[in-house]
């Protein structure tokens, strides 16, 4: 088997990954909309960029069948143990989202917390929606949540480099960030200092700062049709100051 390529990110987050993104009660809303959106119909459901599973996990109590794929092992390992302590029928795969095939058909295909915009290459993102495409049944949804490239300029308050704190509710428990935004390059990274009971930890990434017409233009171009964006899991109307956007599409042409 050929190496699965991963950006490293599962290595620094794993460990405390579900601290940071918690998910449970937090998860809902996103299980909710994702659940809604199913066509139903006994089909099974993609997700590309599984994690943890703080998505899959909830969405699955409520859709059945997930197959999950991601290309790290430590990610995959967590949600195997998240899997080990309350079954649910969700299947993790050590998998490449730009090229991942399975000759299976799925009701619903999904990529969300800003997986998409972590391929730093506009053609290697253009492969997801390829490849989510491909894997669509006839009536089935594709979905899209990814930062809004507006809300990171927003957060640095206009210059290249700041830092922000953001408390957790715990004893000495807290994000500090140090975020870099490179307009020109379309680059976004972030370095944290993840401080839990005093302890921290360090991790980095960095994102493509991806706006939502690009991924609509991703969409048409794999063969896909809009069927809505919103600046939430609510449906509230995305205005372009969220943090994040969600991008709904349909099989078939417009």
């Amino acid at each position: 088997m050929s190496e699965i390529a991963d950006s490293g990110y599962g290595r620094q987050f794993a460990d405390f990954y579900d601290r940071l993104v918690p998910g449970g009660p937090l998860a809902e809303p996103t299980a909710a909309r994702l659940a809604e959106l199913h066509p139903g119909n006994g089909l099974p459901t993609l997700e590309l960029g599984v994690g943890t599973g703080r998505v899959a996990l909830p969405l699955a109590e409520r859709v059945g069948e997930i197959v999950g794929v991601d290309s790290s092992p430590e990610m995959l390992a967590v949600l195997a143990t998240n899997l080990a302590e309350q079954p649910r029928p969700v299947t993790g795969v050590h998998g490449d989202i730009r090229d991942y095939t399975d000759g299976r058909r799925y009701g619903l295909v999904y990529c969300v917390c800003g997986t998409l915009s972590m391929l730093l290459d506009p053609a290697e993102q253009q492969q997801v929606l390829d490849v989510a495409a491909a894997h669509l049944a006839p009536g089935g949804v594709v979905v899209v949540e990814t930062h809004n490239p507006a809300f990171a300029e927003a957060l640095n308050q206009g210059r290249v480099r700041d830092s922000f704190f953001v408390p957790y509710p715990a004893p000495d428990t807290g994000l500090l960030s140090y975020s870099t935004v490179d307009i020109e390059n379309r680059l976004w990274h972030l370095a944290h200092i993840w401080i839990d009971n005093g302890r921290s930890r360090i991790a980095t990434e960095l994102t493509r700062l991806t706006t939502a017409e690009e991924v609509d233009a991703y969409a048409e171009k794999a063969g896909l049709r809009p069927a809505g964006r919103y600046g939430d899991w609510l449906g509230t109307e995305f205005t372009g100051l969220e943090p994040m956007f969600v991008s709904v599409y349909r099989d078939g042409p417009a």
